[in-house]
């Protein structure tokens, strides 16, 4: 009975633990079961409850939903000011990104006294309006996005141009005219696109198409694990002038690292150079065929899906190979000339180059016929002129302005010509019944003229007696007042063509002497890491631009082996040779305190305290007196002491100040038959740093003279003009060119020109009294 019952309550405990759920438990079986529900088989159903219930954060979570977009502006902020003003340029397109083009979005914001009833903002893509509004974003930056029909875009080039008509609220003076502006920050201007495939690159040529990032700069990316090899620093110069030249962005920077960046950041391309082996630890999509032969293509990032060019190879031969791939479409014969200076990507129209006497009309130069009704008229245009441009001191072009503008037209009105932001002519409008102008010359002094690119504004001041009165209540006259109509011509004369010796601007205006070297370029790194390296790269990119061409590097570990060559030196300023540095005129004492925490203790060094005390003891007495006709002779007769000097006057070493970090000086080398250009900061991220400001066209356009100096928190380029300076030949000789050379030689040593002028009428007294006395004729 015993065992009954014990069956019995065996049989009835297994029943109720068969008839109950599992208890929680840990062991073992709910890892098993994790597999048969991951994550991935949930998130359809999360998604179908979201649908269901009506919410748009669906797509929140993935990025990829959120269209591609290209930043379009070319500069940090894009400002139109005035009652008239616009700005074009170009962007470049792929194939998908022509196709796929939908909106173009932008925020603006313009000044309170803006009258919006009267004033327009327009936006044009190709030459077609896409969109206009009033302008009416005085408290805060309003934002605007316009369709961009299909077809109107289109691969390769497209312009894009902004153009803005201004009225002022209550005045009507010329004054007020200057208070009127709209400004568009980059980060806010882009043209969206639909679907992923623009994010795509597949070609080389596609390396335009990089474009800016928020703030309106590009950078190049360049990771190379074998960085720090010598032997490399030639090959991955070729490159970075490559990648430039590609982009021709007027902001560009070069970035050499070993590791991989961030990805996917707009206006930044990652180019990956090295051996197959050295690449496939960063990037695990890398080509196969990179471990056999030469490879040039765009692979594209595992998480990011962002572009990245692979130059890659079985070895540094083939890598360099791949290298060569890039640069052989920037290439171009250097004894072959320019016709024009690609400035497309920030002004258009591309910017003539002009090498002797030339006319050129407005409608050749970008200006369009304009009827203006307002007070002041301004438009622009663009000529380029050489390295060897030597007529700075004597010269005058000629503008031959067809125009009309009617009675209304007060006299006192006046034409201004601006070169470069410098005033260089005015004209008055003397007549009061209006009138027609035709082909009237306009001369245009050349002081301000310089290698490269010059921008010539024309500006039409003109006052009527509505403005005067400026009745309260009169609505804005749309009657046009003033007329300039495209067959007005820019005529330059024939010029002086001898290069000087030192002179930044031929550098940075046309990569003058390093463009047209028969021998590489020699290439002093004092050490080649990633700072100094990204700063050379950034550095000889910006010449490369300016050239027009790729230059040939050669690195050199010893200062005496580039006598005789262009040379390049390139590195903090502890580490550059004092040879070097007293070669190029910079006070060797500075060396290891400039930047220093003790030299800006100190404050000042002996030159700076000896310019102190010439400034204090000029400022009284005599002395002072001095100093004031000086100043007027300067101001009414543009003649200075230093040009009634037989001799120039000494250099004193040049010490770079505090408030600087970085420094460009330019020398010849110590058998003067060569150019020495030496680039220098306090330290390698200074250096880099400075030299990608630089670069930037707004200020790499100031550098002139011997010394130039840039100070960050200014934002600032200063220069020291060279005091003493050499003539290169650049051209065959001629007597044509000797005597225009000699005209501009004298302009500036007037004591000489004087000496001779004197010197000749002495001898023509002599020769006369000679001739009268041999003719019999005494006096």
């Amino acid at each position: 009975m015993k065992h009954v019952l014990a069956l019995l309550m065996m049989f009835l405990a297994g029943s109720q633990a068969a008839a109950q759920p599992s208890p929680f438990d840990m062991s073992g079986e709910r890892p098993a079961e994790q597999p048969a529900a991951p994550p991935v088989e949930k998130a359809p159903q999360r998604r179908d409850a979201e649908q269901s219930s009506g919410s748009t954060e669906a797509s929140a979570p993935h990025p990829a939903a959120e269209p591609f977009r290209r930043f379009i502006l070319p500069f940090p902020t894009l400002s139109l000011a005035g009652e008239a003003d616009e700005r074009a340029w170009s962007i470049y397109l792929t194939p998908a990104q022509a196709a796929a083009g939908r909106k173009l979005t932008f925020a603006y914001q313009n000044a309170i006294v803006v009258a919006p009833e009267t004033s327009v903002l327009s936006v044009l893509v190709n030459g077609k309006l896409i969109g206009e509004a009033p302008v009416q974003a005085a408290d805060e930056p309003h934002d605007r996005s316009y369709d961009i029909p299909p077809g109107l875009l289109r691969t390769g080039s497209n312009e894009i141009r902004f153009r803005a008509r201004h009225r002022h609220r209550t005045d009507c003076t010329i004054q007020s005219t200057y208070e009127l502006w709209t400004e568009i920050a980059s980060d806010t201007a882009f043209i969206a696109f639909e679907g992923e495939q623009p994010r795509a690159l597949s070609a080389i040529e596609d390396i335009q198409a990089i474009g800016t990032n928020e703030s309106g700069r590009t950078q190049f990316n360049i990771v190379v694990p074998a960085l720090e090899q010598p032997s490399r620093v030639p090959v991955l110069m070729r490159l970075a002038q490559g990648l430039a030249l590609l982009g021709r962005m007027p902001a560009q920077s070069i970035v050499f690292s070993r590791d991989m960046p961030d990805l996917d950041k707009p206006g930044e391309l990652t180019i990956l150079a090295g051996t197959a082996t050295e690449l496939q630890p960063l990037l695990l999509s890398l080509p196969a065929e990179a471990a056999t032969s030469t490879v040039a293509v765009f692979a594209e990032s595992e998480t990011e899906h962002a572009p990245v060019l692979v130059l890659s190879g079985p070895d540094w031969a083939a890598v360099a190979a791949a290298i060569e791939t890039v640069t052989a479409a920037t290439e171009r014969p250097s004894d072959i000339s320019r016709d024009v200076i690609k400035t497309e990507r920030w002004r258009l129209p591309q910017t003539p180059l002009i090498f002797s006497g030339k006319r050129l009309r407005f409608s050749e130069l970008g200006v369009a016929t304009s009827e203006f009704p307002g007070r002041r008229f301004r438009t622009a245009l663009q000529v380029a002129i050489p390295s060897d441009f030597y007529a700075d001191a004597y010269g005058e072009a000629t503008i031959l302005l067809d125009a009309a503008y009617t009675e209304v037209v007060r006299p006192g009105s006046r034409i201004d010509v601006y070169v470069n932001g410098n005033i260089a002519t005015t004209v008055a409008l003397g007549a009061s019944s209006g009138g027609i102008l035709r082909h009237l010359p306009i001369n245009v002094t050349l002081r301000h003229f310089r290698p490269g690119a010059n921008l010539i504004e024309l500006e039409a001041v003109l006052l009527t007696e509505a403005d005067k009165v400026c009745a309260p209540g009169t609505a804005a006259s749309s009657e046009p007042r003033f007329a300039l109509f495209d067959t007005s011509e820019f005529a330059m004369p024939d010029f002086a063509r001898v290069a000087r010796r030192p002179d930044l601007a031929a550098t940075s205006g046309s990569a003058y002497p390093y463009r047209g070297s028969a021998d590489p370029v020699a290439l002093y790194i004092d050490r080649a890491d990633a700072d100094t390296l990204s700063a050379a790269g950034t550095f000889i990119a910006r010449l490369a631009v300016a050239g027009g061409r790729p230059m040939q590097v050669e690195t050199i570990a010893d200062p005496l082996v580039a006598d005789g060559r262009q040379a390049l030196f390139i590195g903090a300023m502890p580490q550059l040779p004092k040879m070097v540095l007293t070669q190029a005129g910079i006070d060797t004492a500075t060396q290891a305190t400039w930047g220093s925490a003790k030299d800006v203790a100190q404050g000042r060094n002996t030159q700076t305290a000896l310019d102190e005390w010439q400034t204090r003891l000029k400022g009284g007495g005599w002395r002072s007196a001095i100093v004031d006709v000086e100043s007027w002779i300067k101001d009414n007769f543009d003649i200075s002491l230093n040009s009634l000097r037989l001799i120039p006057e000494a250099e004193a070493p040049f010490a770079p100040p505090d408030t600087a970090t970085l420094l460009v000086a330019q020398s010849a080398n110590p058998a003067e038959n060569a150019t020495w250009t030496v680039v220098a900061a306090p330290s390698p991220k200074l250096l880099r740093e400075g030299v990608a400001a630089i670069a930037d066209t707004s200020r790499w356009s100031e550098m002139s003279g011997h010394i130039a100096t840039y100070e960050p928190v200014d934002d600032k380029l200063t220069t020291t003009p060279a005091r003493r300076f050499s003539l290169v030949e650049t051209q065959p000789r001629s007597f044509w060119n000797y005597r225009l050379i000699a005209a501009n030689w004298l302009s500036t040593n007037i004591l000489f020109y004087a000496v001779l002028l004197v010197s000749l009428a002495v001898m023509l007294g002599l020769a006369t009294a000679v001739l009268l006395g041999k003719l019999g004729r005494r006096p």
